[in-house]
């Protein structure tokens, strides 16, 4: 009598199973990291004008000058106010130049239109917010969204005395 020999092994079936199953998983994984990467850029532009506008708060109050957000279409800068000629001046901090933002981040703001802001009505520089040198800022609420969708949305926000807010949807006032 023949006895069979015990081979050990994987047939072609299981290791093709096997190949199929990882192919499917590192598609997905491929996905859903293309798809979060705007997500990142937006976290990344947000958290870079968070810490910018924190710095701008604080130097405008070390060196007892004020300084000013600018919001253009395209991105935003940061400005300084001129005792002398009673005009803003584009900062001349390297860190403070300016800044352009992706076509598809859409920034909305809501200013408070009587807040004080140290410009006339012809002034060509005229900052959206402005850092004063006694700590105060002017109340705003900058919101951040891809395109129009708003289940992604950051908001950086003060009241014009409290602390530079960085929120996010779901969190309430609370900084995130």
């Amino acid at each position: 009598m023949y006895r069979r020999a015990d081979h050990s092994g994987f047939t072609l079936i299981e290791i093709l199973v096997v190949l199929i199953i990882v192919g499917l998983l590192a598609s997905l994984a491929v996905f859903n990291m293309a798809g979060s990467s705007q997500q990142r850029e937006l976290e990344s532009n947000v958290r870079e004008l968070y810490l910018l506008m924190q710095t701008a708060s604080e130097q405008a109050v070390l060196n007892n000058l004020e300084l000013g957000l600018l919001l253009e279409d395209d991105g935003y800068r940061f400005v300084a106010f001129q005792d002398e000629s009673g005009e803003w001046k584009p900062s001349g901090e390297r860190m403070f130049s300016k800044r352009t933002l992706p076509e598809w981040l859409t920034l909305t703001e809501y200013v408070e239109s009587d807040a004080p802001r140290l410009a006339t009505a012809e002034d060509k520089l005229r900052p959206n917010v402005v850092f004063f040198s006694s700590g105060e800022t002017t109340p705003f609420e900058i919101e951040f969204t891809l395109g129009k969708d708003t289940d992604s949305m950051l908001v950086l926000a003060s009241d014009g005395v409290s602390e530079l807010e960085w929120r996010q949807p779901g969190s309430g006032d609370e900084e995130w």
